[in-house]
């Protein structure tokens, strides 16, 4: 692919860190977020004049715990076969034997991750709430529906990303997602404490983990507390999950409807409804009206 000016000067010369093996893709130095296993870059991608995120994993890292090894091509291969305007795009993926350093480039979401923008933004109405809730829920109905079906297994606020000036919210980080067959059923204990349904402890459970997951998020959102917060020790957590008990957070809630709303997203898995039926439900009505009458 020629680019607008295929020969520039030192001076004209962009300042990446670094440029993927095609051309296509430049890396600055400034870094976006990161995590026990991966960077994020801030990148461009010169063929489309676009900004995008630069995932970088150094291998060498990770040679004593192959598992985590698996669990990133996991990740990497499931978002390959994803299209969904909720769910965060990958666009490249390569590695660079010579540093063992495995790469790929992501859509990079302009104001970072909800939780963070949550705390920015510390006055919200209930609807921009629920227009994120949509959003989420939408990204979490195409993985729920996906042939195979699709686990995420651990939503947290800190890995759904939003574009603040068009408020556009998608669903990233699938590192721990698991691909399940027709019966929907998965038994692996993983995932973020705070956000894991009971039915995760007993290694037994199917996609409605993301819902219970979702009510937690949803929870952080009009909270601004992580849930189970009060609780000092995973053993504590475990107690008050596995017993029903709520978060002390649900009881700082004041409007009823978003009350019941969490509730039902919480609640038994045989009575949490799916991501589909949440969308039906009368709480989002206002939401969905209001998108109707743009379109």
């Amino acid at each position: 692919m020629p680019y607008a000016n295929p020969d520039p000067t030192d001076e004209e010369r962009e300042p990446f860190a670094e440029v993927d093996p095609s051309g296509r893709f430049g890396r600055y130095t400034e870094l976006l977020g990161h995590g026990a296993v991966k960077k994020v870059y801030r990148a461009f991608d010169l063929e489309e004049g676009r900004d995008v995120a630069w995932n970088q994993i150094k291998l060498s890292k990770f040679s004593d715990t192959p598992y985590i090894i698996d669990k990133i091509h996991s990740e990497i291969a499931l978002l390959k076969n994803l299209k969904n305007d909720n769910i965060i795009v990958l666009y490249h993926v390569w590695k660079d034997n010579e540093h063992n350093i495995l790469n790929f480039i992501t859509e990079e979401c302009a104001s970072g991750n909800l939780r963070d923008y949550r705390k920015k933004h510390r006055h919200v109405s209930i609807k921009a709430l629920k227009k994120w809730s949509r959003q989420i829920l939408q990204g979490l109905d195409y993985l729920h529906t996906h042939d195979p079906c699709v686990i995420h297994r651990d939503l947290n606020c800190s890995n759904i990303f939003i574009n603040g000036n068009v408020g556009k919210v998608k669903i990233g980080d699938l590192g721990l997602a698991t691909i399940v067959g027709k019966n929907h059923a998965a038994h692996t204990l993983l995932g973020t404490p705070e956000y894991m349904a009971p039915e995760l402890y007993e290694e037994n459970y199917t996609e409605l983990v993301d819902i219970y997951s979702f009510g937690m998020c949803l929870l952080e959102m009009a909270t601004m507390e992580i849930p189970y917060s009060e609780c000092d020790s995973i053993a504590k957590l475990y107690r008050k999950v596995t017993s029903g008990i709520k978060p002390q957070a649900f009881n700082k809630l004041s409007d009823p409807e978003l009350k019941a709303f969490i509730e039902r997203c919480i609640g038994q898995p045989r009575a949490r409804p799916s991501a589909a039926e949440l969308l039906k439900d009368p709480f989002l009505s206002d939401v969905v009206k209001y998108e109707n009458d743009l379109n």
